[in-house]
């Protein structure tokens, strides 16, 4: 009979999302793995256990915020017309940001200055965009969008939604349903650029 997990999976995403939560409110001083035991009503054993200490947490806040935003993208049903799909994954990045703002001072930012990501959690980050990648390659093969490299469009649309969701998260767009209808006109007004 196998010997039950004493920390499971449930008890990582609560610890990953308190750590997200200090960090953004408190900076990486406030990201004391004894203050994350007790907030989350575990042990230091359960977070070294998990991720080995605070560098091995910061990585996997890095890693935990990108697969959250990659799983919110793979749920975008993909359609006959690439350019409404285009738009729902950009709904999807602001919905994915808006739902996990903790995670985003790491994912984008600096919010611990001595932390880079290896090889691995890069790769995690940039899986994250497939399926941005895989409808812009649609759109162009299906002469919709312009035939040029690819990932200028993945960049400028990257760019595009990246921008008007930070600028969201930061408190500098206007509140309320305002952002959302002019989220929305950006993302046509944006990606309109790219049609053929």
């Amino acid at each position: 009979m196998a010997r039950p997990r004493a920390h499971d999976d449930a008890l990582r995403v609560r610890l990953l999302d308190r750590a997200g939560e200090l960090l953004s409110a408190h900076g990486p001083e406030g990201l004391s793995l004894r203050r994350l035991a007790s907030d989350v009503d575990t042990s230091t054993t359960a977070v070294y256990s998990l991720f080995g200490g605070k560098p091995g947490l910061v990585r996997e806040l890095y890693v935990e915020g990108f697969r959250r935003l990659g799983d919110r993208m793979e749920q975008v049903p993909r359609t006959d017309d690439p350019m409404a799909d285009l738009h729902e994954l950009g709904l999807a990045y602001r919905e994915s940001a808006l739902a996990n703002p903790h995670f985003y001072s790491i994912m984008f930012g600096r919010a611990v200055p001595d932390f880079t990501p290896d090889e691995d959690a890069l790769a995690a980050a940039l899986r994250s965009l497939r399926p941005l990648q895989d409808t812009i390659a649609r759109g162009i093969e299906r002469g919709v969008l312009v035939e040029t490299d690819p990932d200028e469009i993945v960049f400028a649309a990257w760019a595009l939604v990246h921008g008007l969701v930070s600028l969201e998260l930061l408190g500098s767009a206007p509140a309320g349903e305002a952002t959302s209808d002019r989220y929305h006109r950006a993302l046509e007004n944006g990606m309109a650029g790219w049609r053929r």
